[in-house]
């Protein structure tokens, strides 16, 4: 009983941990929205960079987070070799990008369109590496159940960052257009979007610093012949994080080498700066997935287990389409979380969301392969959606522009769920109820036509007319699924015990 408490307290530690700091983060859109007129382009940069960063760290950590875990819990291995070997395997990698990146600096940056801000590309390069290294340490203390560290030390970052972006972003321009003696000598406005990099280098470094406990606890030793094991058991892991990483970020990545005109920096920003208002509906649909997993795993040796995956895949649909609805009843309220300059790019918003949808499913129905361990399946399924959005890309963008990214994203990830759902009827068949995922699927479809079809040319009346429509939503939700009765006869049940 007391590891089940332990475990519970230190699941809700790190889930919140993860919510409430991708929260935080989150913050920084307005600000750097607000700060940073899409017409420089320079919020086009921070997206560019940030693309290559979520791609980079998964190559440089090769899944050895959960490689660690697997072989620190074998019984013929010792967990102090696997974390030193681990950490070593991960730094040495590290080193080298980090080395190969000021050797190529004089090329690389020009390829990436930077040569006249060649830092932005070092100073990331050393943030990933320091990143790369934390996330080592990271599994380390979650193996030693610190989960207040853990939770402490990714605060102390999150709140640091946000700080500091603070005043050089909002403070100290606010006071160098009045009084610039006073503030010269730490701020120089020609920086600019660079504070953003070099912020986070700082903030990365001192949170590195905080684990000298870690570092200096560990007797390096590197063992050669438990690396090459752990190799083996990681490099698919490897496989299925890049292409994973790459259906999120290809579209960012590519749009500068199609479009590579100062327009297409620009245009990036805003594409950008408009998913972040879209990435709304996956932080609250995240919270269904972080209880969705256990849950699913849980079940796996129940008899009735499938068809408790059927009711939970059409209560998670139910689920998001409420939460597209609000994202799209609300969105004149929302969009003041960018700043102005980039509102033209709303109209993505709609198809990133569906596309995030498409991808929830997906996630939920990719739970046959791992239950039947065919996760080969994932990597082909992933490497199809991944072609489809690179050819959209290469085909669309030149014409459409950014909205070629919102339909790549929304058709790869489409062509993903349908291959994912045809396959697993296969190999692990489950009877969804697809007459009412089709019913309220159609009735969010046309609730949200009503929405987009009427302008009433007032923001306040927009958002009276589209709350009224999610009501709808919400009412024939109540009346179908007799959601008041079940609340009714659970608190019956309460009373009686």
């Amino acid at each position: 009983m007391a590891n089940l408490k332990s475990l519970a307290k230190d699941t809700m530690i790190y889930g919140m941990t993860g919510m409430l700091g991708r929260f935080l983060n989150y913050l920084l859109v307005p600000l750097y929205t607000a700060r940073i007129s899409a017409a420089s382009g320079d919020y086009g940069i921070i997206i560019d960079i940030y693309a290559y960063v979520a791609l980079i760290i998964i190559i440089l950590t090769f899944g050895m987070e959960t490689t660690f875990f697997r072989f620190a819990n074998k019984e013929n291995e010792n967990p102090k070799t696997v974390i030193s070997t681990s950490l070593l395997a991960v730094t040495g990698v590290s080193a080298i990008f980090v080395l190969l990146v000021f050797l190529l600096l004089p090329w690389l940056a020009p390829w990436m369109h930077y040569g006249d801000h060649p830092s932005y590309i070092w100073v990331m390069a050393v943030v990933v590496a320091l990143d790369a290294v934390q996330s080592i340490l990271y599994a380390y203390l979650r193996y030693q159940h610190k989960a207040i560290k853990f939770a402490s030390l990714k605060f102390a970052f999150i709140f640091l960052n946000i700080f500091l972006n603070l005043i050089y972003f909002w403070l100290l321009p606010s006071i160098y257009e009045s009084h610039p003696g006073w503030v010269s000598a730490i701020y120089d406005p020609s920086i600019g979007v660079g504070y953003a990099f070099y912020l986070n280098l700082v903030c990365t470094g001192l949170v590195t610093l905080l684990f000298w406990r870690e570092f200096t606890s560990i007797e390096y030793k590197m063992d050669w012949k438990l690396l090459k094991k752990m190799l083996e058991y990681t490099w698919p892991l490897l496989v299925l994080g890049i292409v994973g990483v790459l259906n999120q970020t290809i579209d960012k990545i590519l749009y500068t080498k199609i479009d590579e005109s100062a327009n297409g920096r620009i245009q990036l920003g805003i594409y950008g700066a408009a998913c972040k208002i879209a990435m709304i509906m996956a932080i609250i649909t995240n919270a269904f997935r972080w209880a969705y997993e256990p849950f699913v795993f849980g079940k796996s040796r129940d008899k009735d287990n499938r068809e408790a995956y059927a009711a939970a895949m059409k209560y998670f649909i139910i689920f998001t389409l409420l939460a597209f609805l609000m994202v799209v009843a609300w969105i004149d309220l929302l969009k003041y979380i960018i700043g102005p300059d980039y509102w033209e790019g709303l109209k993505v918003v709609p198809i990133v969301m569906a596309a995030e949808i498409m991808m929830g499913v997906y996630f939920n129905l990719s739970f046959w392969y791992k239950l039947t361990d065919k996760t080969i399946w994932g990597a082909i399924f992933s490497f199809i959606g991944c072609a489809v959005m690179v050819i959209i890309n290469y085909k669309f963008v030149p014409i459409v522009g950014y909205m070629a990214c919102a339909w790549g994203g929304f058709t790869g990830y489409g062509v993903m769920m349908v291959l994912c759902y045809i396959v697993g009827k296969k190999y692990y068949p489950i009877d969804y109820p697809l007459k009412d995922i089709g019913f309220y699927t159609g009735l969010a479809a046309l609730l949200y036509v009503a929405s987009v079809l009427v302008d009433w040319h007032s923001s306040f009346d927009n958002v009276i007319y589209r709350t009224l429509l999610l009501l709808v939503f919400v009412s024939v939700l109540m009346e179908r699924e007799k959601i008041s009765d079940k609340i009714m006869k659970i608190k019956s049940r309460h009373q009686q015990n």
